[in-house]
């Protein structure tokens, strides 16, 4: 039965329109490219797009909320409430887009902005340091400048990584000649070469208008290779996450059928691992467009890392509304990386109460990479293949999961994460699982009650 726990489930429904007048109703709606990191006592900070730019009440710039449990968010106002007046005299941008906040080596926090209009690669990244999360933050200028007639790149959407010896790297892009890559300073921040336009380790060809933006890198805490995610297609209608995996952070980056994302003879839609895209479970809310995901990670109960995906996505019902998802990101025995089906509850409210087996009923979403369409939960059964009888017991736990039915392949067999979660349909505590099968395709699903 459905059980009261105090979640706030209207955050998985869109406002009035008239409450786009009121900051304190968002909550994490009213926002796009999220970034979130942890402060030394606790507090959660998300930075993001200003999705209500130019309204009368609101300051454009880089919004802030804040959260004490990754769930319930609170918006505090805008850091940098103006453009730089050097990020503004290049782009003439009268707002600020795609913040990336990190903790530098020097102690200092780093937070890199993004200049533009919209469809134009006359763009600036800058940067802008505080002492703390909640400010205050000093421009230091430019790191990163394109023109367009000059350049081919389009200095936006930034994001930070740091290699296996530490060093720091900035990767940028947004459609145009795709996502690149440089090495920054380990103490300014800024290229460790003046001018650095860096290299190119992703780009989509000129069929589908060059449509990849919104990159992140994570090293992997299993093989330390490093993962390539990015946002394919259009931020409006068919956004979706892919995934690729390379040696070195400077690429080349390969899905998990070998294709390159530079490959731009490879057929556009078969290029880079689908993970996350449009999708409805029975009875729930129809999300439009997932994307621009950056990841959070920290240290979980048992001392280990935990890892989260930190993405907006629309409301189909109602487009033109953004809402940040927060979503627990998990490694297959392969080492690729699976994304949770249901948004973040908080690791209490998804403790599953009793042992319960895996093979089964279950809801499932098939990402299948060639469609643009908003995947449906499919009721269908599932086999463990491997451990044959396997049970939750309270952990996440690596099976091999076959599925029958019309939707799987002869022979499919998912490469799975299976875990506790928050099924927001109906509002309970429930089984869910992340895959992905030896073709490349992506699985999601919640376990049908009983468990």
């Amino acid at each position: 039965m459905p059980v009261n726990t105090g979640i706030d489930t209207e955050e998985m429904l869109p406002l009035p329109a008239g409450a786009v007048h009121e900051p304190s109703s968002w909550g994490a709606r009213h926002a796009h490219d999220p970034t979130v990191v942890r402060d030394d006592d606790g507090t959660y900070y998300m930075f993001s797009t200003d999705a209500v730019a130019n309204t009368r009440d609101i300051p454009s710039g880089v919004h802030v909320r804040t959260s004490a449990d990754l769930v319930g968010w609170t918006y505090v106002g805008t850091a940098l409430g103006e453009v730089p007046e050097a990020a503004a005299a290049w782009s003439g941008a009268q707002g600020l887009w795609a913040p990336e906040v990190v903790r530098w080596p020097t102690g200092e926090w780093h937070m890199y902005y993004s200049a533009s209009t919209f469809g134009s690669n006359t763009s600036a990244i800058g940067l802008a340091v505080a002492p703390s999360p909640s400010g205050p933050w000093e421009d230091r200028g430019l790191v990163v400048a394109t023109r367009k007639g000059e350049h081919s790149q389009n200095a936006i959407d930034a994001a930070v990584a740091f290699d296996a010896g530490g060093n720091p790297w900035l990767t940028y892009g947004s459609f145009f000649s795709g996502i690149y890559i440089l090495p920054l300073d380990p103490g300014s921040g800024l290229p460790r070469v003046a001018g650095d336009l860096g290299s190119v380790i992703a780009r989509r060809p000129r069929s589908v208008e060059g449509a990849v933006e919104g990159a992140f890198i994570l090293r992997s805490p299993q093989d330390g290779r490093y993962i390539l995610f990015t946002s394919y297609d259009s931020l409006f209608t068919t956004y979706n996450v892919r995934v690729a995996v390379a040696d070195h952070i400077t690429g080349p980056y390969r899905d998990l059928r070998g294709i390159e994302m530079t490959d731009v003879d490879a057929p556009p839609a078969a290029v880079g691992t689908k993970v996350l895209a449009s999708y409805q479970f029975d009875g729930g809310t129809a999300w439009l467009a997932p994307g621009h995901n950056s990841v959070l990670t920290q240290k979980g109960p048992d001392g280990s890392d935990e890892h989260f995906v930190v993405h907006h996505v629309r409301f189909a019902a109602e487009p033109s509304q953004h809402v940040v998802q927060v979503r627990r990101l998990f490694f297959t025995a392969a080492g690729w990386p699976v994304i949770s089906p249901q948004p973040f509850a908080g690791l209490r409210s998804e403790a599953v109460p009793a042992p319960a087996e895996v093979a089964g009923t279950w809801q499932v979403l098939r990402f299948d990479p060639e469609s643009t369409d908003i995947a449906p939960a499919v009721r269908m059964d599932l086999k463990c293949v491997e451990p044959r009888s396997a049970e939750f017991r309270g952990h996440p736990i690596a099976v091999r999961l076959r599925p029958a039915g019309p939707a799987g392949k002869p022979g499919t067999e998912i490469d799975a994460v299976v875990f506790g979660s928050w099924d927001w349909s109906r509002n309970r505590p429930a089984l869910s699982f992340s895959g992905i099968d030896q073709r490349g395709v992506a699985w999601s699903g919640t376990r049908e009650p009983p468990l």
